[in-house]
């Protein structure tokens, strides 16, 4: 079983199979933003897609929270360059910043 979650508390999601923690994607939050600033995945469960749906879950419930993206983290990035319907969360003056559209 894949569960997906914000823990606040250490300030990133985390992805978790069978109880046990895959992998994660770092933030900072201010005012109105969050700055992603690293994503990874153990080894062991590489290879699943586990990324994808980490940064997915993140992206959607930054959306439901309102909140800019700031995408520090390249893999944060290459995600919403692959998945344009994110490009939205990036404000428009920040997009050269991260070469996005």
């Amino acid at each position: 079983m894949i569960d997906v979650k914000d823990a606040p508390d250490l300030n990133r999601y985390e992805i978790h199979v069978d109880g046990e923690l895959a992998g994660l994607t770092e933030y900072r939050l201010a005012a109105g933003q969050i700055s992603f600033t690293h994503t990874e995945i153990a080894e062991v469960f590489g290879g699943r897609g586990l990324a994808g749906q980490l940064v997915r879950y993140a992206l959607d419930d930054v959306r439901s929270r309102d909140l800019a993206v700031l995408p520090f983290c390249p893999y944060v990035r290459s995600y919403i360059k692959r998945h344009p319907a994110y490009l939205d969360l990036v404000p428009e003056t920040q997009r050269e910043r991260f070469d996005l559209p």
